[in-house]
């Protein structure tokens, strides 16, 4: 049986990604994508140095290409049998920050700018002291680092990780899953009957989702869990 892991994580900076523009303002959505944890949580550097994955190993910090390489990273993922759910907000607050560009030189002509570039905006950021609980599921055992940084602006953030009981596998039945998921790595292995969408990219994800397929449950929870098996990245193409 796999392990599974119960994060919490909660941030120590403010956390900022566009997950939408409406106008000038540009809205940080309380949800974690799983591409972004496997990259901020280092799972994408482990894989890359223990499997032949053709990548820049420079991507972290220097991009020469703004091109996403999702499936050759997570690929060796799959390979390890590792998968990270995205995260819910358990609970937060967001701020508001006006920012802009100037230029502070003096008695220069004005003149019209030759680029399509905001002169201001406003973000809205997820607050520190704000909590985000998700999962990770591992064919074996992991070690994970306490601090982590994660959004535009590589915002800190402490992880407080638990390991679940060992899980039961069950049948094929109908059950409910109230954290977000993202479709593309349940649709192929389960029938999903309803849920509701978070619209942000680079894939939309879903919730509070009822589905039939077969699941794990655990004993020794204080709450009935039960969690989707057989969850790999998938992509389209």
């Amino acid at each position: 049986m796999p392990h599974v892991y119960r994060y919490t994580l909660e941030l120590h900076d403010s956390l900022y990604y566009a997950t939408r523009e409406i106008g000038r303002l540009y809205e940080t959505e309380p949800v974690l994508h799983n591409y972004a944890l496997c990259y901020a949580l280092g799972l994408v550097d482990n894989a890359r140095y223990a499997t032949t994955v053709s990548a820049e190993s420079s991507y972290r910090y220097f991009c020469p290409e703004q091109v996403p390489l999702y499936e050759t990273h997570l690929t060796a993922l799959n390979q390890q049998g590792i998968y990270v759910t995205p995260a819910r907000a358990v609970r937060h607050t967001a701020v508001l920050n006006t920012w802009k560009y100037a230029d502070n030189r003096y008695h220069v002509e004005m003149q019209k700018t030759q680029k399509n570039i905001p002169s201001f905006g406003r973000a809205k950021e997820i607050a520190p002291e704000s909590q985000f609980e998700f999962f990770v599921i591992s064919q074996k055992s992991l070690t994970f680092p306490r601090w982590i940084r994660l959004g535009k602006w590589m915002s800190k953030a402490e992880l407080t990780i638990k390991e679940l009981p060992s899980p039961r596998r069950n049948s094929a039945r109908e059950f409910w899953f109230p954290y977000p998921l993202n479709p593309l790595d349940v649709m192929f292995t389960n029938q999903v009957l309803s849920y509701d969408t978070i619209n942000m990219p680079p894939v939309s994800l879903i919730r509070n989702v009822r589905m039939v397929g077969e699941h794990y449950t655990f004993t020794g929870l204080n709450e009935s869990l039960k969690f989707p098996t057989n969850m790999q990245y998938q992509f389209r193409h």
